[in-house]
């Protein structure tokens, strides 16, 4: 087995047509993962993947993502089941809020605001029961003040390692969200807009975290070498819009907060 020596942490090993096989070539080939889910199916299937494969650097996440939130099948015995799991999650993602009209209605805030609430104290109480600071990946479009108002009520920003996925706020709730502790996933395509490469400068280096948000749900088909080089690709962007050598800091960061 390879040292992990490159992370990935946003990734749907979920969505994988062969989670197994991916897992461990990526094992061999020294990739690590905070493997996120959109719901608790797939955060159940991540872990009956993730735990028969041992210690590999790969952990799974709790998620409840707004948009399978507002889904017509979507049942609120979803946020019971999701709460019961908490305390022995190791960690939580993806969760958040989406506020943009293209993926969902107006009219379906208020019980995004309540999952998302519901979801982030029970990430909390998870952590300060562990009595570790638990990696928790947000998502959130056109809401990072909704967003961070609930993550300080919660008291998920003294209790977690809050990790904005895909950051695409204003630069002042950038700048809001760096003065609150928060870290920050960063992928190819959020790098590749003039946006993603500046707010990549603002970003503290010790709080810097790269991510793919890869495969896709839809994928027939994806394996290591492709999450190999989607990693690099990003590697490669956010190098060049800092100037910095990111590789080992990136990798230090993951692993802090992997613990």
């Amino acid at each position: 087995m390879a040292a992990t020596e490159i992370y990935d942490m946003h990734f749907h090993l979920d969505f994988a047509a062969d989670a197994a096989t991916l897992l461990a070539d990526a094992r061999t080939s020294g990739i690590g993962a905070l493997a996120v889910s959109c719901d608790v199916a797939g955060y159940e299937k991540t872990c009956r993947v993730v735990a028969s494969g041992g210690e590999h650097g790969i952990v799974a996440a709790l998620g409840l993502h707004p948009w399978w939130v507002v889904r017509e099948d979507f049942d609120i015995a979803q946020v019971e089941l999701f709460e019961s799991l908490a305390p022995d999650a190791p960690a939580f993602g993806e969760v958040g809020l989406d506020f943009s009209d293209k993926h969902t209605p107006a009219h379906s805030h208020e019980l995004q605001l309540e999952v998302f609430e519901r979801a982030c104290r029970a990430a909390g109480a998870s952590a300060r029961a562990a009595g570790v600071r638990k990696p928790l990946s947000v998502h959130s479009v056109r809401a990072a003040d909704e967003a961070l108002d609930i993550l300080e009520a919660t008291g998920c920003l003294d209790s977690c390692s809050c990790i904005f996925h895909w950051f695409s706020g204003s630069n002042p709730q950038l700048r809001k969200a760096v003065a609150a502790g928060c870290w920050f996933s960063v992928n190819a395509m959020g790098l590749s807009s003039g946006k993603g490469r500046e707010y990549a400068k603002v970003i503290p280096r010790d709080k810097l975290l790269l991510e793919t948000d890869l495969p896709p749900e839809d994928a027939k088909s994806f394996d290591v070498a492709e999450w190999r080089c989607a990693l690099e690709n990003a590697l490669e962007r956010l190098e060049s819009s800092t100037g910095h050598d990111c590789r080992v800091r990136c990798a230090e960061n993951a692993r802090a907060l992997f613990g």
